[in-house]
């Protein structure tokens, strides 16, 4: 056994079970920790411990969830705890100072949330105290693992980034590509798709991520209405969580004024196959976050992509070569951007394949898992 790794995540750390599985087959003892559904953990076999945390800043509950955590730690004794989000990354190395057992506490930067992403009051007033946050978290840091050159920059630049700065692409878990190509051969067929949506004469543009301002939601339904002037039997579908989203949530009233050509399924687990239905995928973030794992399925998937142009997206996303980038906040080019991929299928064509070849020679899941294992193999020496 080379050692063992705890990760902690939040809601969506059951993502990353391909990546934990493929770590556990690199000869590391896995154990997983998060505020997200315990049972797909336990279906692949990961050991899964509960561990809760509230997003927003409330010092009280922030302070006892450290605590709860360093109790994790000195229950389980890693040698590894490896953190997600923003929340994770900032208590764990405070827990493992406190826990004293020796873990190594790696941070891993999955971009720099919407404390850093711009259009938020609030954002500017809270960030001074994340700055102070992240240092103080950096001297108890053994790692800190950033998806793209942009944020490591920003932390060196800043004094956040303590010892052991290394970027690895898609260092939130990277993209199976074999597991999904199994999962797009096994799913329904793209016409019994659309039928089960009802959308079998539409053109459909898909995106999937949290439903919420910072991902540029309430910019993608007004490019949305700007499409559907142009080109009426276009459907918008809308697949990720929206009522578990809190005051940054868009409102159902929001989606209601704009059907029936935006349809929003809230979370589903069969992503590969809605990809497999649709014909354009739009990620109109507006938010500073790593590599986002979307834009590596829709390549999978084939689909043409147009995207922001955030640090994360064009880190994979060359403009014109593999996808198409537009300014944020800009509806009218989020919707030119679309109809264009709807209208010129070949030199759509053309880039999804440079986009599917990118995807799984770069940000495969095997070259992020042996990445992964140097750096724990480098730590423990």
């Amino acid at each position: 056994m080379s050692g063992h790794v705890l990760y902690v995540g939040g809601e969506d750390h059951h993502s990353r079970i391909p990546f934990l599985l493929a770590i556990q087959r690199c000869g590391f003892q896995v154990t997983a920790a998060g505020s997200g559904p315990a049972e797909p953990f336990r279906k692949a076999g990961i050991e899964f411990r509960r561990f809760r945390f509230t997003r927003s800043m409330r010092p009280l509950a922030d302070l006892q969830s450290i605590h709860a955590l360093a109790g994790l730690l000195k229950d389980l004794r890693p040698d590894f705890a490896q953190g997600y989000d923003a929340k994770p990354c900032l208590m764990l190395p405070l827990a493992a100072r406190l826990a004293k057992t020796g873990t190594r506490a790696i941070r891993t930067m999955c971009g720099r949330g919407w404390v850093y992403s711009p259009g938020s009051l609030a954002a500017v007033v809270v960030r001074p105290a994340y700055h102070i946050l992240h240092r103080i978290a950096s001297w108890s840091t053994a790692a800190t693992v950033f998806e793209i050159d942009d944020d490591r920059a920003f932390f060196d630049r800043c004094g956040l980034t303590g010892k052991n700065g290394v970027v690895i692409p898609a260092g939130g878990g990277g993209i199976d590509d074999k597991g999904f190509e199994r999962a797009l051969a096994a799913s329904a067929s793209r016409e019994d798709v659309r039928r089960d949506l009802g959308l079998s004469k539409a053109e459909i543009v898909i995106t999937v991520g949290r439903m919420t301002r910072q991902k540029g939601i309430p910019t993608l339904l007004k490019a949305a209405a700007i499409v559907h002037a142009r080109r009426p039997a276009v459907r918008f579908l809308l697949i990720g969580p929206r009522e578990s989203e809190g005051p940054s949530g868009v409102s159902q009233a929001e989606l209601d004024s704009h059907a029936p050509y935006v349809v929003a399924t809230g979370p589903r687990s069969d992503i590969p196959t809605l990809l497999r239905a649709a014909d354009v995928f739009a990620f109109p973030t507006e938010y500073r976050e790593g590599i986002p794992r979307a834009l590596l399925e829709a390549a999978m998937a084939r689909l043409p992509i147009v995207a922001t142009s955030m640090p994360g997206c064009c880190a994979f996303i060359r403009d014109g070569w593999n996808g198409c980038l537009v300014p944020p906040h800009a509806p009218e080019a989020l919707a030119k951007g679309i109809i264009e991929a709807l209208e010129n299928r070949s030199a759509a064509l053309a880039m999804t394949s440079r986009a599917l070849e990118l995807a799984k020679r770069r940000f495969n899941l095997t070259a992020i898992v042996e990445m992964h294992a140097a750096l724990y193999r480098d730590l423990a020496e």
